[in-house]
């Protein structure tokens, strides 16, 4: 059977004109020369180059296609009906509520989250309520690359930043409703550390900790944008960008002159940390007031997520989030969402392995987080006992922001008195819609029935996930997250089988 999802895509919303593909290519087994070519192939024959990317980018979300052999649901979690631990084995205490989800991250300076929850790095749509949410739900929340490039406002000197004022904003979104548990983290790529990036977060806008970007499930290369013409390459090299092809090399400008200018690209620098660089920068930035180093890290070869952990281990960096392939973005090549990298379980298995092997040595390793492609209570749970002990939170990234987008929909069709169909039998207003508005009001006060829609969304959501976890947690008898591990889980298939075996 092939995984090929084929070459029809909502990347591009193209499409194959018969339902019978050749499984190797993914092209229509009857490929007619009278059809207009609504497929990939058809696309590409006239956007060429760009339709490596998708052209369905902008106010969307994107995600992987492909059907991979092994995922989360191949496990089915385990039950037990004698006893309890993390609280004492009677009926008052052994209760749902008094399952324990609070993790604490980090080594130099823990933070606390109220549940194993993380919101990866992201920085479009509804960025405001997707941070402020986080903030709510007392979790962990990260800005996504290339926030500096979102500020008009933006000044750089001699290729650093020297005023980003659109980061206290964005910071701002969190730090209004932080309520002592979590962390808003700016994340800077090779690029933007090379900017100063990080200095300038630490210094002039109060962050208190950064994440080095080495890649990310869906994106483990920088992006590729083609230019409009050869004035606009020029003025994208004189900010310090690589452009290819050079718009100053005398050939190019000649040809230029002639009308006869190629395509221009503008492309992020790929990543060239090493140990020693990334001990030394972190140490400085110590010393500025940094006081949590997080890494984000993709499903990259084995050699080098060890590589990449035995840094950690030596910079004393507090977290490093592993992102698995299939992954989601938007700004990421089409095929590289669906075809490159390991799959979030493989992915998990590899790190929990290398880990093992590490402690042996003598080695404190960091927090880990695992995300790439969670949504719902079951997932987070099966990630959590398949990860122990290494993995403490588990990434909602897409998830979490289509609570803050449909949410926010949800807001704005309630002042306009257009309440859909379907939620018409739970309320009629805010206040009786949004079931989960007491627990914001008990934590914040009456202040909170002002919250935006989009935040109250992003809260209720992740308060279903934890729902949810004490539940399964409770349904093992573990009071406590920190208990869970692979014996919570049944494997389905003799992969799954194999791959708990070697827990």
């Amino acid at each position: 059977m092939s995984l090929n999802p084929g070459i029809a895509s909502s990347f591009n919303e193209t499409k194959t004109r018969s339902h019978t593909l050749s499984p190797q290519s993914g092209m229509c087994s009857f490929c007619t020369a009278d059809c207009p070519g609504t497929c990939e192939i058809g696309l590409s024959a006239v956007l060429g180059a760009q339709s490596v990317y998708p052209t369905t980018t902008g106010n969307n979300q994107i995600a992987s296609e492909k059907d991979y052999p092994l995922d989360y649901s191949h496990f089915n979690i385990n039950g037990r009906v004698f006893g309890a631990q993390g609280v004492p084995a009677g009926t008052d205490q052994a209760a749902i509520f008094n399952v324990r989800l609070e993790r604490t991250l980090g080594r130099r300076h823990p933070v606390k989250i109220a549940l194993p929850v993380i919101l990866p790095a992201l920085l479009k749509m509804n960025w405001q309520d997707y941070f402020a949410g986080a903030a709510m739900a007392g979790v962990c929340c990260v800005i996504g690359e290339g926030s500096p490039s979102k500020d008009p406002a933006l000044q750089m000197r001699n290729g650093k930043i020297a005023e980003f004022p659109y980061l206290n904003e964005i910071m701002d979104a969190f730090r209004r409703y932080y309520r002592g548990y979590g962390q808003i983290v700016p994340q800077a790529n090779f690029e933007e550390d090379g900017q100063g990036l990080p200095e300038y977060a630490v210094s002039r806008c109060g962050a208190e900790a950064i994440e080095f970007k080495f890649g990310q499930s869906a994106k483990g290369t920088q992006p590729v944008t083609r230019l409009k013409d050869y004035d606009a390459a020029l003025k994208k090299k004189a900010t310090g960008a690589l452009v290819h092809p050079d718009p100053e090399d005398p050939a190019v400008r000649a040809a230029a002159e002639r009308g006869e200018a190629p395509n221009f690209y503008a492309y992020g620098r790929l990543p060239m940390w090493d140990e020693e660089y990334l001990v030394t920068r972190i140490g400085m930035l110590r010393d500025m007031g940094l006081k949590n180093v997080y890494f984000k890290m993709a499903g990259f070869d084995p050699v080098d997520i060890e590589r990449v952990l035995r840094i950690a281990a030596s910079a004393e960096v507090d977290v490093v989030t592993f992102d698995g392939a299939g992954g989601g973005s938007g700004y990421s090549p089409c095929k590289m969402m669906n075809e490159w990298g390991l799959p979030t379980v493989p992915l998990e298995s590899t790190v929990c392995g290398i880990a093992r092997r590490l402690r042996r040595e003598g080695l404190e390793l960091p927090s880990m987080v695992i995300t790439g492609g969670f949504a719902t209570e079951d997932q987070v749970f099966k990630a959590l006992a398949l990860g122990a002990p290494g993995f403490q939170a588990v990434g909602l990234c897409r998830a979490a922001m289509a609570a803050a987008n449909s949410a926010k929909k949800v807001g704005e069709l309630i002042e306009a008195g257009n309440i859909p169909t379907y939620l018409q039998k739970y309320g009629d207003s805010k206040e009786t819609l949004f079931a989960d508005l007491p627990d914001l009001r008990h934590l914040y006060g009456k202040e909170a029935e002002s919250f935006p829609a989009g935040a109250i969304g992003v809260f209720s959501y992740l308060n279903r996930i934890a729902m949810g976890l004490r539940h399964f947690a409770a349904l093992n008898r573990k009071f406590d997250v920190s208990l869970l591990g692979p014996d919570d889980l049944i494997p389905l298939t003799p992969e799954a089988a194999k791959l708990l075996a070697g827990r």
